[in-house]
């Protein structure tokens, strides 16, 4: 690819000046102001074309290395080895392909030509002026690989519909578009959508961590702390625990704790809630209340924190995973994650709440989400273990074990008429997929698919 260089005494003589040498149809990698008049960086619209067209660069798309593709990384990548430092002649960057530089005639140059101040030392100056210009080229790195992207995935939409309809199924149940694109380009060839459809399930079942029984929580006892955001469900999903606790191994052994002391009345409705299965609920509100609390309920076999919710942005985050943390007793961390939040909100509450370690978590409100991929989606890539799903408020009856090919089906099924405003239509796949091309594989949590 021969990218070019314009210089001219405005950006309208510079425009002009790749029209004449490039066509109407020149691709502009870069216009900016410069010292005496305006760079423009330019190819013809033909190589871009004949790199998206070429067969190596479709095998890029599958996971064959692409020549063309990779020279046009390595033009936008290459450190500079060293360059001309003559006063006489312009320095030049030493690219894989030349970059030729087109200037005004000689007429222009002289009409336009500054006052030249006191020059700096030219390799410094050269330095500098080699430093903005990787660092331009590197920004256009993005740009021109979300460009190609978005065409090659237009012709996988022709070429592989089964494909095209399997990332379509994903978004819209509120997957993120980076994990839908790494189970699609790992899907195997020559599938037909069952079979497609099956396949996504039976990886998305594999990197799904649940707990297998009980036994984790009822049997063997501990101390559990429900943690997360005001307003996620964390005292009612508490005292359902606590209910299914008291019809396993009633009163006697269990414990219920709650630092909940800002929210008006939060306090009172897990009391409410402790006096029905007939358990006494103990208040604190610092760490040391906290240490004397647990040393009274030192003998109980099972203990449940009900703690403050904060946002996920409050300082008081930090100081409630500290509080948990330093107590003597081991105390495992439940995050509450709310199934009707977007991918985004999820993924800032799980990293600001993950603090010294999340233990596991559990998915509440699922009775209002209209699609839980997104639930789903940051707890695989988050490698947290779910124990429990909550779907309404009764208590106890509204909590279940996490059962993973109930939720996966659940996540998949088809979208009804109602939703339709925000169903994905054919033509924007290519953008979307072309939005992720460099994240997906650089950012992405690893998922098993072999």
């Amino acid at each position: 690819m021969n990218i070019r260089q314009f210089f001219g005494k405005n950006s309208r003589e510079a425009l002009n000046m790749v029209r004449m040498a490039l066509g109407e149809d020149a691709v502009i990698l870069s216009n900016r102001a410069v010292d005496g008049g305006n760079k423009i960086m330019a190819f013809k619209e033909e190589d871009l074309n004949a790199m998206v067209d070429n067969e190596s660069y479709r095998r890029h798309i599958t996971g064959d290395e692409s020549s063309e593709t990779s020279a046009l990384l390595s033009v936008l990548n290459k450190k500079v080895e060293g360059f001309h430092t003559n006063q006489a002649e312009p320095f030049k960057a030493e690219f894989d392909e030349p970059v030729e530089i087109v200037k005004p005639s000689p007429p222009v140059q002289a009409a336009t030509r500054p006052v030249q101040p006191t020059p700096a030392p030219i390799q410094e100056v050269a330095n500098q002026q080699m430093t903005e210009m990787l660092s331009e080229m590197r920004n256009m790195r993005s740009v021109i690989e979300s460009q190609l992207t978005t065409i090659a995935w237009g012709n996988i939409q022709q070429r592989d519909p089964v494909k095209s309809q399997i990332l379509n199924a994903l978004l819209s149940a509120g997957f993120s578009a980076s994990l839908a694109r790494l189970l699609a380009e790992k899907m195997p060839a020559n599938l037909d959508a069952e079979k497609a459809m099956a396949w996504i399930k039976s990886i998305l079942n594999r990197n799904l961590d649940t707990i297998e029984t009980e036994t984790e929580v009822l049997d063997q006892g501990g101390i559990f702390a429900l943690i997360g955001p005001t307003g996620v469900g964390k005292t009612t999903t508490t005292a359902k625990l606590a209910a299914r606790y008291v019809m396993k191994h009633g009163t006697q052994n269990l414990g219920i704790i709650t630092t909940d002391a800002y929210r008006i009345g939060g306090h009172e409705q897990l009391r409410i809630y402790g006096k029905i299965l007939g358990v006494m609920v103990h208040a604190v509100k610092d760490e040391a209340d906290l240490k004397i609390a647990l040393n009274e309920l030192k003998n109980k076999h099972t203990i449940l924190i009900d703690t403050v919710g904060v946002s996920q942005r409050d300082r008081m985050v930090a100081e409630q995973i500290a509080m948990l943390s330093n107590s003597n007793n081991r105390i495992k961390k439940l995050l509450c994650l709310n199934a009707t939040s977007t991918g985004e909100t999820l993924t800032d509450v799980i990293r600001a709440y993950k603090g010294k370690g999340l233990d596991g978590c559990i998915i509440t409100k699922l009775d209002e989400a209209a699609t839980i991929g997104s639930a789903l989606d940051v707890i695989i890539r988050g490698k947290l273990k779910l124990y429990y799903v909550a779907n309404g408020q009764r208590v106890p009856e509204d909590i279940h074990m996490a059962n993973k090919p109930y939720l996966i089906q659940h996540a998949l099924k088809p979208n009804t008429t109602a939703n339709q405003p925000f169903q994905l239509q054919p033509e924007e796949l290519p953008l979307i997929m072309g939005n992720v091309a460099q994240t997906a594989s650089s950012k992405h949590a690893s998922i098993a698919a072999n």
